[in-house]
């Protein structure tokens, strides 16, 4: 069996002794990607780098050339936020999904590839606003309605999510399909919002009714 098995999951610290950073002389090669699995660059890191990753909660990479780590965005401040560190199946290769702080390439433009960063597809945006949500709720910044609304507790997001729900269910019966879309996205922010407030996800919601799909629930 591969060192990590057929199936790939997210890494954690204790989780290196599973990689085969002897394959390149101590580096893995990180595909750097976006909460819509956008490419944004592609580094290398050695276990320090890994380390100091999750140890910072922004991706560190080792720099072949300065044979030194470095932070992306150390000097610029356009640093890529840590989502999650997979490893391929063999265990010699990593994807990194990062919420960029601004550009991505040193030439100033979104990626390392020369493209402008695409738009999400709006299922995929989901992702990336759950990434949003969590930071919101990690660094409260001032006028942030969402720190604001996590700050008063967990029963006044429910409060929140049954009175979006109402509001959706009497725009269906009595609205336009505009209104409808609208009190739709009301209602599934403050779910995502509910949801991170018990350290859950829409991720495994969604897993839920793969589950149920299957006949497996």
């Amino acid at each position: 069996m591969s060192p990590m098995g057929s199936r790939s999951t997210a890494l954690a610290p204790a989780d290196l002794d599973r990689l085969d950073f002897d394959k390149m002389n101590g580096l893995l090669p990180a595909v750097v990607q976006d909460g819509g699995g956008a490419v944004l660059m592609v580094g290398y890191m050695n276990r320090e780098a890994l380390l100091q990753t999750f140890a910072r909660g922004r991706v560190v990479l080792f720099s072949r050339s300065r044979r030194r780590l470095w932070e992306k965005g150390e000097t610029s401040g356009n640093t890529l936020d840590l989502v999650s560190v997979r490893a391929d199946c063999d265990g010699d290769a990593l994807l990194v999904t990062a919420r960029p702080r601004g550009p991505v390439c040193h030439l100033g433009t979104a990626t390392c590839f020369g493209q402008e960063r695409p738009a999400l597809e709006p299922l995929a945006f989901l992702g990336e606003l759950g990434a949003v949500i969590a930071q919101r709720i990690a660094e409260r910044p001032e006028g942030s309605y969402t720190a604001r609304l996590y700050a008063q507790g967990r029963n006044r997001m429910a409060q929140k999510v049954g009175e979006e729900g109402l509001e959706v269910a009497l725009a269906a019966v009595a609205e336009t399909d505009e209104k409808l879309i609208g009190e739709s996205a009301d209602l599934l922010y403050h779910l995502l919002l509910l949801l991170k407030s018990r350290g859950l996800s829409l991720e495994q919601v969604a897993a839920e009714l793969s589950l149920r799909h299957a006949g497996k629930r």
